[in-house]
């Protein structure tokens, strides 16, 4: 097994390892054909158009009067002779000298092209009067004005939100394709884990790892088979390999990928399947291993509870979502000041755990969780973001400005 080698200038910046990722990826073929009440945050597997446009018909954005604007110029006085509501149109003529009542949203007759707002009408029985400074094309929402037929209103790689859903449902479109459900298979290895349920013995501790992968992937929509706790022994890790590339998209493994005398993972990976790279200079989390095992992506993740998270966030959850076909999306980070002093050293990204907040002025500020140590994971149950130090940056002083990125743009992107 090759020993791990402080020097940092061996490791592969994040910038580097997502680059590597994302050129062996390809995202999954195969899709279904759903009801939309079903496609909530599914993939689209291909663009969808519009068979109609919305709105359908020049309509009334305005509760009042529909006139013809060419009957302004001379006329201030109009007799009402109908109502357009929402949903039961006019269908007589309007000829010159009249108005209709109509309300928002109703159909605007074809003779009519200006509505003028009822607090802008002064009626008395069927006459209203209207004062100057009126035009054509007032107060009217043209047929096409938000989507045209034949127009892409959501294209392919697009993850389906609640406001999708309605739209589709505004089109009239009952069902559409999404691609499959990524297949992915975790288990943990080492023999100081024992699982819920069990009593731990002298030196074991509980596996949190499964369970937060599990919470993870559950948040993705993917496809899952927890394979478990996999003993520290080579024929055991190389048989679970096996099993999870069978009808599996993806591996993903934490624990045993360090250089200790029993962490067979990277080894196991390397007889069984193909390792790409191992070491990233990122903290927590420098032991990411990142290969394949048949046709399945592999992606070894440390075994301290906050690199797993870190990590999955960083480099597994990017690329799970590509091979799902989603459209590729940035991170969305942004500076604050932070209001705690941070402690770092040069050489490793460091994602520190934060708490964004609101201060009294309405500015948006960070705080640091305290201690950052990786098996503290109650610091990632503190926080709401990572805060982003860059690789040669140093310690950084209260109220200095610092790059933030909250979970609740990772768990939603």
């Amino acid at each position: 097994m090759n020993t791990c080698d402080n020097n940092n200038s061996n490791f592969l910046t994040v910038e580097q390892a997502l680059l590597r990722i994302e050129r062996d990826l390809q995202a999954i073929n195969g899709f279904e054909q759903l009801a939309i009440r079903s496609a909530l945050n599914r993939i689209l597997a291909e663009d969808v158009h519009s068979k109609i446009a919305v709105p359908p018909h020049n309509n009334s954005a305005m509760d009042g009067y529909a006139v013809r604007s060419g009957d302004l110029d001379t006329k201030t006085d109009f007799t009402v002779v109908g109502t357009s509501w929402a949903g039961k149109p006019y269908n007589d003529s309007v000829n010159a000298g009249e108005c209709i009542r109509i309300y928002t949203g109703a159909v605007i007759p074809s003779d009519c092209d200006c509505v003028i707002m009822q607090e802008d009408v002064e009626r008395n029985a069927d006459i209203i009067h209207i004062e100057v400074g009126h035009k054509a094309g007032q107060n009217i929402r043209l047929a096409g004005e938000d989507i045209q037929v034949g127009d892409i209103v959501l294209k392919a790689g697009k993850s389906l939100l609640a406001a999708d859903i309605g739209l589709l449902a505004s089109l009239g479109i009952p069902e559409l394709k999404v691609k499959r459900r990524l297949r992915v298979a975790f288990f943990s290895t080492g023999d100081e884990l024992c699982s819920l349920g069990e009593i731990p013995q002298a030196g074991q501790i509980y596996d949190s790892n499964r369970y937060t992968i599990y919470a993870m992937l559950s948040s993705l929509g993917i496809e899952f088979l927890d394979m478990g706790v996999i003993p520290d022994q080579p024929e055991a890790i190389e048989a679970a390999f096996i099993e999870a590339a069978n009808g599996n998209d993806a591996i993903i493994t934490s624990g045993g990928v360090s250089v200790g005398d029993a962490d067979y993972v990277t080894d196991c990976l390397r007889r069984v399947g193909k390792i790409n790279f191992w070491k990233i200079a990122m903290k927590p989390g420098k032991p990411l291993a990142f290969g394949t095992v048949k046709n399945a992506v592999f992606f070894g993740l440390p075994g301290n509870p906050v690199s797993v998270m870190a990590t999955f966030y960083q480099f597994v959850q990017p690329a799970l979502r590509l091979m799902m076909g989603q459209t590729k999306q940035p991170p969305i980070r942004f500076t604050v000041p932070s209001l705690t002093a941070l402690k770092k050293h040069p050489g490793r990204v460091d994602f520190q755990r934060g708490i964004l907040e609101t201060n009294e002025q309405g500015q948006l500020v960070v705080k640091s969780t305290g201690r950052q140590g990786s098996g503290i994971l109650s610091s990632m149950s503190q926080a709401n973001c990572f805060i982003v130090l860059a690789k040669d940056s140093g310690n950084i002083a209260a109220g200095e400005e610092v790059l933030v990125e909250p979970f609740e743009g990772l768990i939603r992107a």
